[in-house]
């Protein structure tokens, strides 16, 4: 007899991780490995309980779901993380996929689709759903010109702020560089890290280079 799949939730939403946790006990095919409401838990929980796959929710309190994917990624290459979310935002995604996530899904995604994306990726496919297949398909096929601008959330300065955050640059040498005060620099920091919910640089630096900022200097 074939072994079930075992599947640890992260979501903070309890009354998604309850739908989650009925949908994975109610067959023999997969089973609960645990439920975490957090990113650091849900890093935790996967480096204790070795799960065969991850669903993961993106925007989590503390640690996010991308932070969250690249240290199970990192830690135990075998876990397959499938991220299920609301958003369906082009950074989200590919951010989601850069940390190695193996499929994304919106949280629309029928019973069905779920189950379906949890056995791919258990057997190393990577898997999305049916609402982001054809952007995908377009993306891959349309060429360089047609991507997304990355962390379409920021504004064109803060953006530009990240990128020299992204190349090392403290905040006075970014006030230099861009002829703004020390003050502004760091309002913008400040607004980055809230908009990225990071929390704090160092993590918003990972972002940052995962998205391709910071080529030009890193000192």
């Amino acid at each position: 007899m074939t072994e079930p799949i075992r599947v640890l939730i992260a979501d903070d939403h309890p009354l998604f991780r309850d739908g989650l946790t009925a949908l994975l006990t109610e067959g023999a095919d997969t089973e609960l490995a645990g439920a975490a409401a957090s990113g650091t838990e849900a890093v935790d929980l996967a480096r204790e309980t070795q799960p065969d796959v991850v669903i993961m929710d993106v925007h989590m309190p503390g640690l996010n779901g991308i932070e969250a994917t690249r240290r199970i990624v990192a830690d135990s290459p075998h876990i397959a993380v499938v991220v299920l979310t609301m958003f369906d935002d082009d950074d989200s995604i590919f951010s989601a996929l850069r940390a190695g996530a193996r499929g994304y899904l919106l949280k629309g995604a029928d019973q069905e689709q779920i189950r379906a994306a949890i056995w791919a990726a258990a057997n190393g496919e990577i898997i999305f759903g049916t609402q982001l297949a054809a952007r995908m398909l377009a993306y891959f096929t349309t060429g360089a010109a047609a991507r997304p601008q990355v962390f379409p959330q920021l504004t064109d300065r803060e953006r530009e702020v990240l990128d020299l955050v992204a190349q090392g640059r403290a905040n006075p040498a970014i006030a230099a560089s861009l002829g703004l005060s020390q003050k502004t620099v760091r309002n913008h920091v400040s607004n980055i890290l809230t908009k990225l919910q990071v929390a704090d640089r160092a993590q918003a630096i990972v972002q940052a280079r995962d998205a391709g900022l910071g080529q030009r200097s890193r000192v």
